[in-house]
């Protein structure tokens, strides 16, 4: 029989979860999730893989029913000009089912992390020390708009041995639901715990707030959106953080950069897909190489849709720009809108880029060796990037499979996180009857 997607993915409950109160709609979900954690922390790697076999494949099985679900919210979407970023996030196709189904299947044939023990080294009294990596435990992801985050998160922890209790956004109630039905039963055929894969599938703001003070159960909090969600986050939360935080990423065009080379990645960088973090917010240029290589790029922008701003100097070159203010250095547009400014020097860029960037990604175009290992080494991101465009910082881009989120954190994780982030150490220690003298 056909299974119900619209049905929640959480079962085995006493009530009917629309009937329980906020309070202990979520206390069941979260007991659940962590009398899964054990279990799935010991899961071998060969029963982990084949669920993720079976997720991926099961994906492809119910594209059409899972196109149907997303169509339910893209016709609730208030599909303003200012959400149009958002729209773009939350819109399902084949093409992009396919990509995640893909994302699973990659992360199913990287190495298992777990158990991984990097090095171990000798003491005087003989006993071996060394570190073993472990799963973190029970991670809330808490994202708005994108149904691809319920897909790779779900499989990321999967295979980390970590639980996952998923919070998308409301807009994307109905995708979100059909993808972590479809993914818990593919999952739990093959062995994987009840609970494993938990999915909030109620989209009162109260619960967030409800979800953020459960430290007894769940023991990180990665959230993936904008401002007002790392607001709430950030003020209500009672368990540790790891931010994917804005992406106000920067090109750094230097006075020697080839400008063919230098063309191609920052219309790659703006144009290719402009609604995500990682797309090119502004555009730095040297005073030396402005003025005979920014109005072809100009032209080439405007020909692509992109509305320019720029400083005076920008405007002078490029008459058609609009003149930039203040706001415009420092904004996530999330949009065919790019910032430009003429820097006369590196020093200037990269004070700029200090001043206004988001620890995200930054990029430089330069043949000057010298100025390319001082961009690495000053920049301040998570990603840094030499002669590349920044829409090439992602997990799958890395080889890191898919990837949970972009971290704009400095404790723990940095970039995009893989497997190998969504784990912590612990020490061990092979003795042979050593003893504190």
């Amino acid at each position: 029989m056909e299974q119900d997607l619209t049905e929640s993915p959480a079962t085995e409950q006493e009530a009917p979860a629309e009937i329980l109160s906020p309070e202990d709609y979520l206390a069941a979900l979260v007991r659940k999730a962590k009398g899964a954690a054990g279990r799935l922390s010991t899961l071998p790697t060969a029963v982990k893989n084949q669920a993720l076999q079976a997720m991926a494949d099961s994906l492809e099985e119910h594209a059409t029913e899972l196109l149907a679900e997303n169509e339910k919210d893209l016709e609730q979407f208030d599909a303003t000009p200012e959400r149009q970023a958002m729209g773009d996030r939350l819109r399902l196709t084949t093409e992009r089912i396919q990509d995640m189904a893909a994302g699973i299947r990659d992360i199913a044939r990287l190495p298992d992390p777990l158990g991984d023990m990097p090095k171990m080294w000798t003491r005087p009294n003989g006993m071996q020390v060394g570190r073993m990596r472990v799963p973190i435990g029970v991670i809330g992801i808490i994202y708005e708009a994108r149904p691809n985050v319920t897909a790779d998160s779900a499989a990321l922890c999967l295979k980390s041995g970590n639980v996952c209790i998923l919070r998308g956004g409301s807009e994307a109630i109905h995708s979100n639901t059909a993808i972590a039905k479809v993914l818990c039963e593919s999952a739990e055929k093959t062995g994987v715990p009840a609970g494993a894969i938990t999915f909030v599938d109620r989209p009162e703001r109260e619960i967030v707030q409800l979800l953020l003070k459960q430290d007894q159960f769940i023991d990180l909090i990665i959230p993936r959106g904008g401002e007002s969600l790392m607001k709430t986050i950030a003020e209500h939360a009672t368990i540790p953080v790891l931010k994917h935080d804005k992406g106000v990423c920067h090109t750094y065009v230097d006075a020697d950069a080839d400008p063919k080379l230098a063309e191609r990645i920052c219309v790659n960088a703006k144009v290719q897909r402009p609604s995500t973090c990682n797309a090119m917010e502004t555009l730095l240029v040297h005073q030396s190489i402005a003025r005979t290589w920014l109005p072809l790029l100009v032209q080439q922008l405007t020909a692509a849709k992109v509305e320019v701003r720029g400083c005076a100097k920008t405007c002078q070159l490029c008459p058609e720009v609009t003149p930039a203010v203040e706001e415009d250095f420092g904004k996530e547009f999330l949009d065919l809108i790019l910032a430009i400014k003429v820097v006369k020097h590196i020093d200037e860029a990269l004070d700029h880029i200090a001043t206004y960037g988001s620890r995200h990604t930054e990029a430089i175009v330069t043949k000057d060796y010298a100025h390319a290992m001082r961009f690495m080494r000053e920049v301040d991101a998570g990603a840094v990037l030499v002669n590349a465009s920044t829409r090439l910082n992602d997990g799958y881009q890395f080889g890191l499979g898919a990837e949970i989120g972009i971290s704009t954190s400095r404790l723990h994780a940095r970039g995009p996180m893989g497997l190998e982030e969504l784990t912590c150490s612990k020490f061990v220690v092979l003795g042979s009857g050593q003893i504190r003298e």
